[in-house]
């Protein structure tokens, strides 16, 4: 009978989130993990079997808790235009905060990764379809309601949405001047407020 795991998966997972976030998948060692997970190289290698598996099990992680998180309001059944606004100013926000420097863990990978690995662009390939269909049924919400000129291609809209959102992230991770990230955001309320009808 084997020995009781002396970790916990989703703490490890946490932990990994945030090391990747800081550091990147290449900038990050086998090394680093063990000592930000805690745990010895063996217990690792057997709990995810490689770096590349344990990088994937994060951005499913991250996926399904944090970026849930993030996203609640603009994926909420009800969402409307008050919803991309929240969206965005929360994304603008984080240019002055702990985010700062870190940005969005899924934005990273797409920039490192998603043309380099299978695994990671398949992650990011679904970030970016949540992301548009969450603004996409924000925007039809809206237009239900008669909020916005029903002539407007709601796809396109959310294709610039998701773009811009994404733009929004990566200057974050670059620690873009907030004031910078700031007029990004005054572009979406500029946007959002032309499309009332």
């Amino acid at each position: 009978m084997g020995m009781a795991k002396k970790y916990d998966r989703a703490e490890l997972l946490d932990r990994a989130v945030e090391l990747f976030r800081r550091q990147g998948y290449n900038g990050t060692s086998t090394a680093d993990l063990v000592t930000e997970l805690g745990v010895n190289r063996k217990s690792m290698y057997a709990e995810f079997g490689s770096k590349q598996q344990l990088f994937e099990a994060v951005l499913e992680h991250y996926n399904e808790n944090q970026l849930s998180e993030v996203l609640s309001s603009l994926e909420a059944p009800g969402a409307s235009l008050v919803a991309i606004r929240q969206a965005f100013r929360g994304y603008a926000a984080s240019s002055e905060g702990r985010m700062r420097g870190l940005g969005c863990l899924m934005c990273n990978t797409a920039v490192e990764r998603a043309s380099l690995d299978p695994g990671s662009k398949r992650f990011v390939n679904q970030y970016l379809k949540r992301i548009a269909a969450a603004f996409r049924s924000a925007l039809d919400n809206a237009k239900q309601n008669g909020e916005i000129d029903t002539s407007i291609n709601l796809d396109t809209l959310a294709g610039f949405f998701t773009t811009l959102l994404l733009g929004i992230a990566a200057s974050v991770r670059a620690e873009a001047a907030p004031d910078q990230v700031w007029a990004a955001y005054e572009v979406v309320l500029t946007t959002v407020d032309g499309l009332l009808s």
